[in-house]
């Protein structure tokens, strides 16, 4: 874990109200995880005065492969994320991270289902983009990318270059299966069962995906997005109960993101 003043790279406007957000942080974030996640606030003065989270959404390597940083992607929501949305390079921010516990990788993981709500597509790209250099078969692995309108679909280019199998749905029919996503999950298990799933996203989608996959005995791994104060299991603010008799709660932020769905109750 770092903390450290990070130059902006970029900062892209890649939807009516999504940014991609360059920083330039050095090799602290060679090692970083898929699902692992950073807190970041301005340089200047206490408004806001509390950090925000946000996944990361891919490093960032120069033409000769040597490692110059992370992208994020958010979302505009607040005062915070709309102070971030003006950012310039050559600006500054204070980042925390990585923190957080990942995606776990396993070679045995050849038939892959990726599930992804809205701005949940943010940490998924990055375990993409990880798997094909771990030499991923394209072939087994399907994204199921979702939202509310076609405005709310993200990175869908990104990828199809990686070959991977894309389908879309929106609750409005805009664009791809009008309707929820998890109507193309369970598609996709009839077609062919996966060894595991992989979700991030609303919590509503993230409680079906879980279900559905628990239901049919697949592995899985969701992603949780709530509200984390410190990242570091401090403020004791992202409580998520454990399933099991013993009434414990972990923590989003140190114990997760990044949990097994056996592992956890959703509400």
């Amino acid at each position: 874990m770092i903390q450290q003043t990070a130059k902006v790279l970029w900062n892209k406007k890649v939807g009516p109200s999504c940014y991609r957000l360059g920083l330039e942080t050095g090799r602290g974030y060679l090692d970083a995880k898929p699902g692992q996640f950073i807190t970041v606030k301005t340089e200047d003065g206490f408004d806001p005065l509390l950090r925000r989270p946000f996944s990361i959404h891919r490093l960032i390597a120069e033409n000769d492969k040597a490692f110059q940083g992370i992208e994020v992607l958010f979302k505009v929501v607040g005062r915070s994320t709309m102070q971030f949305s003006k950012l310039k390079p050559g600006d500054s921010l204070s980042i925390l991270g990585p923190l957080g516990q990942g995606f776990s990788i396993q070679e045995s993981h050849r038939e892959i289902i990726m599930v992804a709500g809205g701005i949940g597509i943010a940490p998924l790209l990055f375990l993409a983009e990880v798997l094909a250099e771990k030499g991923m078969d394209a072939s087994g692995c399907k994204v199921l990318i979702g939202g509310g309108t076609k405005q709310d679909l993200l990175c869908i280019d990104d990828f199809k270059t990686l070959n991977i199998d894309t389908h879309i749905s929106t609750d409005d029919g805009s664009c791809g299966h009008k309707g929820l996503i998890t109507d193309l999950l369970e598609a996709a298990i009839e077609e062919n069962k996966p060894d595991i799933i992989f979700a991030c996203g609303p919590h509503l989608m993230l409680k079906a995906v879980a279900g559905i996959a628990n239901s049919r005995s697949i592995r899985c791994q969701i992603s949780l997005e709530t509200i984390m104060v410190c990242g570091i299991g401090a403020c004791l603010g992202c409580a998520v109960r454990v399933k099991d008799d013993s009434g414990k709660y972990g923590h989003v932020c140190v114990d997760g993101p990044v949990f097994d769905s056996r592992n956890i109750l959703i509400d």
